[in-house]
């Protein structure tokens, strides 16, 4: 007899899209991200394309954390080449959907991405990786720190 197993991208998007179990995603999420999450929206990647032309943005669940800042989440099961490329793409869509028309740019809500991801994606040794965008001067190797206004 051959064992079923079930995935977690299955379970959030079968399982947990009921509103009265949001608590067990919210709590896993939580339990990660160390911070108090809280789910706005299981997103069904069909329906977010603005036009035919345009990629889907295959966000699986949008959360707010405690700071208000967005977090996505997408799961992914299969392998792609240019899934860093994606991921950046995902970020930009999410935060421009996000940007109200007279909004200032400077009211951007800060946008956390976190991939599950059922491949190898690279190499490394832990299973939770941290990125983020640093600008670095060229010539004399500095950090930019942005000064506050």
């Amino acid at each position: 007899m051959s064992k079923k197993l079930i995935s977690f991208d299955w379970a959030i998007k079968n399982l947990l899209r009921n509103k009265a179990n949001f608590v067990v995603l919210e709590g896993f999420l939580s339990e990660v991200l160390f911070d108090d999450i809280r789910i706005k929206n299981i997103i069904e990647s069909e329906s977010n394309q603005e036009n035919e032309e345009d990629k889907y943005n295959r966000v699986d669940i949008l959360t707010e954390n405690s700071k208000n800042e967005l977090v996505i989440v997408e799961i992914q099961n299969s392998y792609e080449i240019d899934f860093f490329h994606r991921m950046a793409y995902g970020v930009s869509k999410s935060i421009s959907e996000n940007l109200m028309k007279r909004q200032k740019y400077s009211e951007i809500k800060k946008l956390i991405s976190i991939n599950i991801v059922y491949f190898d994606l690279g190499q490394g040794q832990d299973y939770i990786y941290f990125g983020k965008t640093d600008f670095k001067g060229l010539h004399q190797n500095n950090l930019f720190e942005r000064k506050c206004i």
